[in-house]
């Protein structure tokens, strides 16, 4: 059995790797290593893969979250709702443009956005004299958040919504692609993402065409006609032409790696939900599954189960330890509840990522399930396979 690789690039890459090569030669030939045609080509495939009218590519993921902000004009005074169980990066730009994040709590099946801890997070906002302002739904580990209820209360209390889809472009929320819903929606190009570049890379999304003039605008310092014509305080925020490079060749293979994911996904689950939490997917929606994380019993200690996997060469990887409302920095800034967020917290003591990449064959796969129900149902440890380097 070959060994078990958590996020395998680099059968990716053997795959795409001539390809990738050749589409960095002619980047090399013209010589055009920032914002060269590539770039383009890589935003109206983007654009074309989700159904929305603009794609605007950038530097990395935050910075594609701070441009949102910057579009929606986000400052101090403003209240910005944010889940506490994901990466910094949600709540970091927030508190970059001088707002208050209010962390939210989350579902118990789903991981995402809670909707009701949403509404009382609002309410707490008022009563701290905060002013309400936007939303930003994560889609953690590719599945989208619940977004007819987070609209449905953004409309009541006329607030925007920004998806931050970081973890889950190529998914679908009941027909609607990731990319489209929102008023802006986010991601990242990060190379462990599903669809990852080598090295950093993002983009924003939007079918508001006066959105994606000023996004376009402020990624290059706040250019008008040109870039020494400033009509805006901006950033350095473009993304470079190798890299959009890249993620156009390995666009090309995104949909049959999405289909395998979601294989691999179905595997886990029949062998694994009798045996540990799994993952719960929404009625008329798809993930694209950048984690497959399961819940363990509480009668599981996660570190000695973690290094009994460890010993038979199963890697796992915990997102997230902490919420964002228990880290140092984000520690002085409300919750919804103004104490605890139950959920969140319980999660990131019981949650566990296993392998998940489009390269996980049938033996692996069985493996993984088998080591995992002997060890939480106690049964004799299975010998570790001769694996293969």
């Amino acid at each position: 059995m070959r060994k078990i690789q958590f996020i395998d690039l680099k059968t990716q890459q053997q795959k795409v790797l001539s390809a990738i090569e050749l589409a960095i030669q002619r980047v090399h030939e013209h010589g055009m290593y920032i914002l060269g045609p590539e770039v383009e080509m890589l935003e109206k495939e983007l654009a074309k893969f989700c159904n929305v009218k603009h794609a605007i590519v950038c530097s990395n993921g935050t910075d594609a979250l701070a441009l949102g902000l910057r579009v929606k004009n986000v400052k101090p005074g403003h209240a910005i709702f944010v889940p506490s169980f994901t990466f910094a990066a949600t709540a970091e730009v927030v508190d970059w443009m001088g707002a208050t994040p209010i962390f939210i709590d989350s579902l118990p099946d789903t991981y995402n956005m809670d909707p009701k801890s949403l509404e009382n997070g609002i309410q707490t906002a008022i009563k701290l004299g905060l002013k309400p302002c936007g939303i930003i739904p994560v889609d953690l580990f590719g599945q989208p958040a619940d977004y007819d209820s987070i609209q449905s209360i953004a409309n009541q209390y006329q607030l925007w919504v920004m998806a931050d889809a970081a973890q889950s472009y190529g998914a679908t929320y009941k027909k609607q692609d990731v990319g489209s819903i929102g008023d802006i929606a986010t991601t990242s190009f990060f190379p462990a993402k599903p669809l990852g570049c080598y090295g950093d890379g993002g983009a924003i999304f939007t079918n508001d065409d006066t959105f994606a003039k000023i996004i376009k605008s402020i990624r290059v310092h706040g250019q008008g006609e040109d870039k020494y014509d400033n009509v805006r305080i901006g950033m350095n925020g473009r993304l470079d032409t190798i890299q959009a490079a890249v993620l156009l060749e390995k666009l090309k293979i995104f949909p049959e790696e999405i289909i395998k994911r979601n294989e691999i996904a179905k595997f886990y689950t029949e062998g694994l939900k009798n045996v540990v939490q799994t993952p719960h997917v929404m009625n008329d929606t798809t993930s694209v599954w950048a984690q497959y994380t399961i819940c363990l019993p509480k009668h599981i200690n996660r570190a000695s189960f973690m290094e009994d996997l460890k010993n038979l060469d199963i890697p796992t990887v915990i997102y997230y330890v902490k919420p964002l409302h228990q880290q140092k920095a984000y520690s002085h800034y409300p919750t919804a509840s103004q104490k605890n967020l139950p959920v969140c917290e319980h999660l990131s003591e019981r949650v566990v990522s296993l392998p998940m990449n489009p390269y996980l064959d049938k033996e692996q796969l069985t493996y993984i399930v088998d080591s995992i129900e002997n060890l939480v149902n106690h049964s004799i440890k299975i010998p570790v396979l001769n694996l293969q380097n």
